[in-house]
């Protein structure tokens, strides 16, 4: 077999199965998994496809800027902010982090919603300034341009003072094996800080983040509570976060 048609087959097998096993693969092809291992890191400088220990997942989408994602905010996104918002219940203090779902879910809290929002987004905090009953708190730190969300020292550190009812990630993916992750390295920190705090952690994951990785991981889904995503979600795909004991909502 050649090159180009091996590392064919392993894309096949990882759209099939969503995984691929280095030392399943060596079997299968009767090749050595050194072979395999080079054609997986191959794959991934190519970035089709995201390398784990033991083989690989498929790859999660690179994430445009927030302005790019604002003007391109699906129905699906809209759907799953709209079930997130109905969840906010008088009294609680919430984190939301950035992304342009969970600014949809600041402008579809009730009016007449009595809660306190902790956010790192500078455009969330700005969508929640004419709520009546909403009080906002504004994580500082350096602006990380690309998501519009404040990182670094600064939030961690306030991060570490807040006991927070529930936590809403929206820049994430989620894989069963894996965890959720996140793309960008200081952002993964923050969002563990995040989890840490908070007494529930639902994810607002749209269909395209669902069983995938990005680099940097976040935590197991054994710390989250629930998932929300989009209803056209095959049962078999939510299958393995069931199995977990995640509560899914389809939006």
């Amino acid at each position: 077999m050649l090159t180009a048609e091996r590392r064919q087959y392993i894309l096949n097998v990882l759209r099939r199965d969503g995984k691929v096993v280095a030392r399943q693969l060596s079997e299968e092809l009767n090749l050595s998994e050194d072979t395999i291992r080079r054609d997986l890191r191959d794959l991934d400088g190519d970035g089709l496809l995201q390398r784990v220990h033991g083989g690989a997942l498929p790859c999660a989408p690179a994430t445009p800027t927030f302005k790019v994602r604002q003007e391109q905010l699906s129905q699906a996104k809209l759907a799953i902010a709209q079930a997130a918002a109905q969840m906010v219940r008088d009294g609680q203090v919430v984190i939301l982090d950035g992304g342009t779902t969970n600014v949809q879910v600041a402008r579809h809290l009730s009016p007449e919603l009595h809660a306190t929002i902790i956010t790192n987004s500078p455009p969330l905090a700005e969508a929640l300034e004419g709520h009546p009953h909403v009080e906002v708190v504004m994580l500082g730190g350096r602006l990380y341009k690309h998501s519009l969300v404040t990182v670094g020292a600064p939030a961690l550190e306030a991060l570490r003072m807040i006991r927070a009812d529930l936590y809403m990630p929206g820049i994430c993916s989620v894989h069963p094996e894996i965890g959720m992750s996140a793309e960008n390295l200081e952002e993964s920190y923050i969002q563990r800080a995040m989890i840490a705090c908070s007494a529930e952690v639902i994810a607002l994951v749209s269909p395209e983040k669902l069983n995938k990785a990005y680099p940097y991981i976040i935590t197991p889904l054994s710390e989250l509570t629930e998932i929300i995503t989009e209803r056209s979600v095959p049962d078999e795909m939510l299958e393995p976060y069931r199995v977990l004991g995640l509560t899914i909502t389809r939006a």
